[in-house]
């Protein structure tokens, strides 16, 4: 997108700048981790069983999928944490070549977890060596060119896979299938996101009263990375413009600085809404000429802008394509 936005569910480059902060918001158990509590209860019993056969069995491969910022990679850290074992972290587009994937998977040691993020956006010819890791701990690998090429097989020490992915209907069938557990996480609630900015703010050595709390959750788009990102820009409104404790009056400054309303949509979200608004009126468009109206990338619209919209009934999809809502137009005019 060409600007950057503090509701993006993305991360950005803030993000890898405070890695360090981020780590450390980052909860490392079930017990820390707020919400997404029947998500919690399936795979601590998963982790649970592995752990009692005590057999030298690791847990299933897992796919976690839904909406950017809900906290899959949080879960995978969890999960490894859970299970005592060490986590390798890699990306979809981060690997290029049937070779880089291979080069990971032999290096793996017995019980690790690996965790591929964006896993939907693996190449065909990569996803196609995960078929046999996953399901029989092994891969093929040619040796040579030509007539003296020869296939070996490598076998792999036993691992855990976690998929994150927030497209499981661009997965291959084949890889999807392979996964033992697949779960969904599911946007959170109010009373969740409060705790999360709670907790954010402890962690963070700032105070934030209640009502603060509840408004920046109100705000938050029912996810717990924006909660985060917009607790950490309401402190440093505070700390500049205050004596650095967030009450209601600052936050609502400094949420009126950053342009967000009170349903969390920030000048993209409105603009999107707007131009479907102006150019169509209550007609269904397509995806592409969203993207051709807005100037972002479709799939910039489908993973970041929609999503939520859709939750909260501004949006809908029908089958000639995304139409803005009655409750839409009202908030278009409300905030023109």
């Amino acid at each position: 997108m060409g600007i950057e936005r503090v509701i993006d569910t993305n991360l950005n480059e803030e993000d890898e700048a405070e890695k360090a902060v981020e780590i450390s918001l980052r909860p490392m158990s079930f017990s820390e981790y707020i919400g997404q509590e029947s998500l919690k209860k399936n795979l601590k019993l998963a982790i649970d069983a592995v752990k009692k056969r005590a057999d030298g069995t690791t847990l299933d491969h897992v796919l976690l999928y839904g909406p950017p910022g809900l906290g899959k990679t949080t879960m995978a850290n969890v999960i490894a944490h859970e299970m005592g074992a060490n986590l390798k972290v890699t990306s979809g587009p981060a690997i290029e070549r049937a070779g880089d994937l291979a080069s990971i998977l032999t290096n793996l040691q017995e019980g690790d977890v690996l965790f591929i993020d964006e896993i939907h956006r693996l190449r065909r010819a990569v996803e196609e060596i995960l078929y046999s890791a996953m399901e029989d701990a092994a891969i093929d690998i040619t040796i040579g060119k030509g007539p003296a090429a020869r296939s070996v097989r490598l076998d792999l020490p036993h691992f855990t896979l976690i998929g994150a992915t927030t497209r499981t209907g661009a997965l291959a069938g084949p890889l999807r299938d392979r996964f033992g557990l697949v779960h969904r996480l599911e946007y959170y609630k109010l009373p969740e996101i409060g705790q999360i900015i709670t907790r954010t703010a402890g962690i963070l050595n700032t105070e934030i009263k209640p009502e603060a709390t509840e408004l920046l959750a109100e705000r938050s788009r029912l996810t717990p990375r924006i909660a985060n990102r917009l607790t950490k820009r309401v402190r440093d409104y505070a700390d500049v413009n205050g004596d650095g404790i967030v009450d209601r009056v600052i936050a609502e400054k400094a949420l009126e600085l950053l342009e967000i309303d009170e349903l969390g949509l920030d000048p993209a979200d409105r603009n999107m809404l707007k131009l479907i608004q102006d150019n169509y009126g209550d007609r269904a468009v397509g995806l592409t000429t969203i993207a051709a109206l807005t100037g972002d990338e479709p799939s910039t619209i489908e993973d970041y802008l929609e999503p939520y919209l859709l939750q909260m009934g501004l949006l809908e999809r029908t089958p000639r394509g995304r139409r803005i809502t009655e409750k839409g137009r009202r908030h278009i005019a409300k905030n023109a």
